[in-house]
């Protein structure tokens, strides 16, 4: 045990509270921008392969119940939370970010930590009797999650906008879509759980190297797969601050204007207008997604299509805020370090266990 002065606690758990802020910086960032660096979650891997070694060579030394209690629970950890996390990243519950952050948690913390702060009081509060303190940060964190649609539900409520949507989506004007991340709640014909998702939408305005005040101004002009560029630009990977070749602010009027000089807006070229059922391939949304690199985030030719049909026309759309789980799962962490296992209690107060 190590004292600190208000804070006494085993060397590996002292040790394991250096990946905290680091855990809060990624969610911040991938809040942010959806982009965590894989750079990040090594040394965090190291740290908890240390922290395991150490306190394992511990509890070997004096055996006995503890130690084969924590070895059931490193087997737990590692055996169930690890395949857990990439499971629901393979059927794309999870993205890259959140597997890799829960599978780093599952190493850093597979027994519960104990913490005695001045005072006498040991943390966390409630402990589970199996103790696997990585499966205890995930139930928390979901049931963070599960709670975010009623909050949203209700901040919506409050600003009067009712919706079907109102408990997963935000109604946000069009100038904030190309700095908004998530997915485009709607489609021609309605409101949709999953639409458009916007880094693909950047992705395509920057691969045809257009302001997406272009394809308002003149969208039966774009949907002609004729007027495709040539030589394309990189898309890039869709992140709000990659470089692009024009500008993504959805008011740039002066672009929009300088584009359209020499067409009169809704003509193609011929000065005809036509309509999707004209073209084999509208907005040129089939050839954007085989020409580019792998997937623009499991966007199909039909929800490209459906997007900029909305965007081309509505002033104001319906957004998922899309909020990362890592998000939840940096909460879950926090509740687990204070109070504990959440679920745990609650069916303890239900008399389940």
């Amino acid at each position: 045990m190590i004292d600190l002065g208000f804070v006494v606690a085993p060397a590996p758990d002292l040790l394991r509270l250096l990946a905290v802020p680091v855990f809060g910086w990624a969610a911040w960032r991938d809040v942010k921008s959806r982009r965590v660096p894989n750079k990040t979650w090594l040394p965090l891997l190291a740290l908890g392969l240390l922290a395991l070694v150490w306190q394992a060579a511990s509890l070997h030394a004096t055996g006995g119940y503890r130690w084969q209690l924590f070895v059931r629970q490193v087997a737990i950890s590692l055996g169930l939370v690890v395949p857990l996390a990439y499971a629901f990243w393979w059927i794309g519950g999870f993205g890259g970010a959140d597997a890799k952050a829960l599978m780093v948690l599952a190493v850093l913390f597979p027994a519960f930590p104990s913490y005695f702060l001045a005072g006498g009081a040991e943390y966390p509060l409630v402990q589970t009797r199996i103790g696997v303190f990585s499966f205890s940060i995930l139930t928390n964190a979901v049931l963070v999650a599960a709670a975010y649609p009623l909050a949203l539900a209700l901040y919506n409520a409050v600003r009067g906008r009712f919706s079907s949507a109102m408990a997963v989506g935000l109604e946000r004007p069009l100038s904030a879509v190309l700095t908004a991340h998530g997915q485009l709640l709607e489609r021609p014909d309605g409101l949709t759980r999953r639409g458009l998702d916007l880094d693909a939408l950047r992705m395509y305005l920057r691969w045809r190297g257009l302001a997406l005040a272009d394809l308002r101004e003149r969208p039966e002009h774009y949907r002609d797969p004729a007027t495709l560029p040539a030589d394309p630009n990189p898309p890039t990977d869709g992140a709000v601050g990659a470089v692009s070749p024009v500008p993504d602010a959805a008011g740039d009027a002066d672009h929009a204007a300088a584009t359209a000089a020499s067409h009169d807006p809704g003509e193609t070229d011929g000065g005809t207008p036509r309509d999707d059922a004209a073209y084999d391939d509208p907005w040129g949304a089939a050839a954007f997604l085989d020409a580019i690199d792998g997937s623009a985030y499991g966007t199909t030719p039909e929800d490209l299509r459906d997007g900029l049909d909305v965007l081309a026309q509505e002033e104001t759309v319906w957004i998922s805020p899309g909020i990362p789980f890592i998000v939840p799962l940096f909460a879950g962490l926090l509740v687990s370090l204070v109070y504990g296992d959440l679920l745990f209690s609650l069916l303890g107060a239900l008399g389940l266990v």
